[in-house]
């Protein structure tokens, strides 16, 4: 077990098609890269990343926050065809179709009341998740604003 006292810099390092958090320690005047977590094709910090890191490795503190913000600004909007880009449009595009083809009444006659209320449950996750990613990217902000269609009449 390594021990590590203050402030420990941790970062995300991409290896293929799979993104890691690290950490750089000197062990005989050599550094050795201590992988911390398997992070996946995302490079993501969830609260699960956050309990098995502490866990695996109690005497390290890192900076939570300033790993999140820094992976926060990694994704590249500008390029259309990075593949950050081209993977975040096609899971819109299959999500849309999944919830198209959900349909309330296959929900009443759901074996399981469970099962139709936590898929509820989401799905207004998701329209809360959805309306706030709107307003960020809302009208006449910024290089955005072109991306916006004209809004339909209610």
């Amino acid at each position: 077990m390594t021990r590590v006292w203050g402030d420990v810099m941790a970062f995300v390092r991409r290896k293929g098609n799979l993104f890691y958090l690290v950490h750089n320690v000197r062990r005989g005047g050599k550094v050795l890269q201590l992988h911390l977590a398997r992070l996946g094709d995302r490079a993501r910090i969830t609260d699960e990343v956050v309990r098995e890191v502490s866990k695996k490795h109690p005497f390290m503190e890192l900076n939570w926050s300033a790993l999140r913000e820094q992976l926060s600004t990694r994704v590249d909007l500008v390029n259309p065809h990075a593949p950050a880009v081209q993977k975040l449009v096609s899971s819109l595009r299959a999500l849309n179709l999944d919830l198209a083809e959900i349909f309330p009444p296959l929900l009443r006659i759901s074996e399981s009341p469970a099962v139709s209320r936590e898929l509820l449950v989401q799905l207004r996750l998701l329209q809360s998740t959805i309306q706030v990613k709107l307003d960020q990217f809302g009208r006449g902000r910024g290089r955005f604003s072109s991306a916006n269609p004209p809004s339909r009449a209610r």
